[in-house]
């Protein structure tokens, strides 16, 4: 529009002079790029991108009044996952929500540095041929493909092209339609939540059964997923469906099981005896039942995959082609795209235009190898920027790395008990240096500044020297040299050091020196990548100044660790100079056991504000991926326990959990 641009493509936007001029009457400022008003052009960018790049129910969908994030390549939702530099809470505000306060990053890597600590590597997939050269360059593993067990015998049918959406999804519906008339069970991929509900809505008006699975309904995915090879079964899903299940032909026999059991009023919790007593019988006739099933579906043609637009990424095309024709059995698959689709639109629909000229109905399909070609070469497209972005991604944080393995190198040698006084007496000298150097910079002992060096010196820890009482051991300013200012200062703070040593004991100056320390790497190393994060914000901007935004991160971000460093040195000697510290001392206990009880020796315990550890939690809340890939929230007690009635546990687990993978 006349306000701003947004390209889909590469993701970014632009405001123009009308939509700068309408923002600063909007807000009554003069210039809305002035440096006070920094922040607000962030906003305004993110409110932007939030409005134009952001799809509800494609990128992000809404439960129970929180934005949660889906992920692009497997349709499920990233729980506890938030976008960052404000744009979680654009979205927020978009939807009306409540908005959340911006997430601090405690630590990070990327997935590639993070697989690189293994000392060796390796990984299994069934689709990784297509991607070897990035495997070798990131990695240095090479791509060794194992043939299949079976021969495969799916057919897999050329794509068909539509000149618009519409016309796509009503031809689809058709080809479930005759399918399911027939009985052969179908699945159907779609790119997104919205566009598996719309699907879910034309099917319904043709009264046509079936089920969908989307990041909105996943606590039934076992079940779907269970019986989506039954005859008659028609599951409309996204990604969910495209990768790791095993979509077994005549359905589940487990789950059958717990459904007729159901249908007969029996419940594992109400009635378990009657339940268990059942579950034999049911399960030998589910058993049979599936077996029978799958031998019609057989006969059928298998499972029928229907994708209703292409990916981005081959991959995920292979990956839903895949769900059919598994271990031997027949199958089939198909493709049903249109021009309006995301991938033609945005990359590269110039081949099947110039086809689909206006002699061409709309309801005609279009199949040829030149849009085959057109669309493989779209992909190609998208999966070289992709594959771009990773390699500049790892090359940004092959520079944090560097300083990552330094500060957690430190922090493990603390951790693992290392004797940290000789590194603390280092601080303590390197610091006072520092503030010496600094105000003695210029000029000699006539020009220094020693009110203002014993004004910082206080803020270390309490010197007991006067600036007089150094200045007139020397003989007068004139004759006071740096290297004698800083003999007599760093034996003063060596004597303190001392007198707080012998006050609160060796044991516990080791103790209190390792939790000053730790704690304060800890904090500094989460400034410092909050900081780093803001550097690599806007450094690609130097490329406008003819630099390499690269060798620019480079540079100032080993400036910021060295100052960071230098910030660890400083606030750690000050916290052991000044921290108030409180000593439990050392003393035996008596600890009864079945002999009647044993001493204990319990070595002295310090206590400071702010470095208290923390009280073991009662239980431990976390997310982590389920069995079937999706991420769960889990909840571990100290204590658990779990059903010994085996017909319960098997109900359970075929309630909670996807059919287990069987090979035939």
């Amino acid at each position: 529009g006349e306000d701003y641009e947004a390209d889909e493509k590469k993701r970014t936007v632009g405001v123009l002079e009308g939509g700068i001029e309408k923002v600063e009457d909007y807000l009554g400022i003069q210039n809305l790029y002035e440096s006070a008003n920094t922040p607000l052009i962030g906003f305004l960018n993110n409110a932007i991108k939030a409005k134009e790049l952001f799809k509800r129910d494609k990128d992000y969908v809404i439960l129970d009044g929180e934005v949660l994030i889906v992920d692009e390549h497997t349709g499920r939702i990233l729980a506890g996952r938030r976008y960052n530099e404000g744009m979680h809470q654009a979205i927020e505000a978009k939807e009306a929500v409540e908005i959340k306060a911006e997430n601090q990053t405690l630590a990070t890597v990327t997935l590639q540095n993070y697989f690189r600590m293994y000392a060796k590597l390796s990984g299994m997939t069934g689709t990784a041929e297509t991607e070897a050269a990035e495997f070798m360059g990131t990695y240095k593993l090479g791509v060794v493909a194992i043939p299949t067990n079976r021969d495969m015998t799916r057919l897999d049918q050329s794509d068909l092209v539509f000149k618009n959406e519409k016309v796509k999804f009503d031809a689809v519906v058709k080809d479930i339609a005759e399918r399911h008339e027939k009985g052969q069970p179908v699945l159907v991929g779609t790119t997104s939540v919205e566009k598996s509900e719309y699907l879910s809505g034309l099917l319904g008006k043709e009264g046509i059964r079936h089920e969908v699975l989307n990041a909105k309904n996943h606590a039934r995915e076992a079940a779907i997923v269970a019986q989506a090879g039954r005859k008659d079964a028609v599951t409309v899903a996204t990604n969910m469906a495209g990768r790791g299940t095993d979509i077994m032909l005549g359905g589940n026999a487990e789950f059958t099981a717990v459904a007729e059991l159901a249908k007969r009023g029996l419940d594992p919790e109400e009635n378990s005896d009657e339940y268990e007593a059942a579950w034999p019988a049911a399960l030998e006739a589910a058993k049979q039942s599936v077996k029978d099933e799958h031998e019609e579906v057989l006969d059928l043609g298998g499972l029928y995959v229907l994708g209703t637009e292409r990916h981005e990424s081959r991959r995920i095309d292979n990956q839903l082609r895949g769900r059919s024709g598994r271990q031997g059995d027949p199958g089939e698959s198909r493709f049903y795209l249109s021009l309006t689709d995301d991938l033609m639109r945005l990359f590269n629909s110039g081949a099947a235009e110039r086809l689909m000229n206006s002699s061409v109905p709309d309801d005609v399909a279009l199949e040829s190898k030149l849009v085959s070609r057109a669309i493989a070469s779209a992909q190609g497209q998208v999966e070289g920027r992709n594959a771009e972005q990773r390699k500049n991604v790892l090359k940004y944080d092959d520079v944090l790395n560097r300083q990552r393995e330094a500060i957690y190198g430190d922090r493990r040698r603390i951790l693992e008990g290392d004797d940290l006084h000789e590194k603390v007496q280092f601080f303590v000298e390197d610091t006072i240096v520092a503030l010496i150097d600094s105000a003695t910079a210029e000029g000699n002992g006539d020009d220094w500044d020693y009110t203002q060096l014993w004004t910082n010196l206080k803020t270390l820890y309490p010197v007991s020297v006067t600036a007089e009482e150094i200045i007139d051991e020397a003989g007068g300013k004139s004759r006071l040299t740096v290297e004698f200012l800083k003999e007599e200062l760093l034996s003063d703070a060596r004597v303190v050091y001392q007198t707080r040593e012998e006050t609160i004991g060796s044991e516990s100056m080791r103790e209190l020196e390792r939790r000053v320390v730790l704690s304060v790497i800890g904090r500094k190393w989460q400034e410092h990548l909050y900081e780093m994060d803001y550097l690599k914000e806007g450094i690609g901007l130097r490329a406008m100044a003819q630099r390499d935004p690269l060798v620019e991160y480079q540079r100032e971000g080993f400036t910021m660790f060295q100052s960071m460093m230098e910030a660890i040195r400083e606030e750690s000697v000050g916290f052991l100079f000044n921290l108030e510290v409180e000593v439990t001392p050392a003393q035996d206990v008596v600890v009864a056991d079945a002999a009647g009880g044993h001493t204990e020796h319990v070595e002295p315990q310090i206590h400071a504000a702010g470095l208290e550890a923390p009280e073991k939690p009662a239980q431990l809340q976390y997310t982590a991926p389920g069995e079937d890939g999706a991420t769960q929230t889990r909840v571990e007690a100290r204590s658990s326990s779990r059903s010994g009635n085996p017909a319960k546990a098997a109900a359970q687990d075929a309630t909670k959990r996807p059919a287990k993978k069987k090979r035939r």
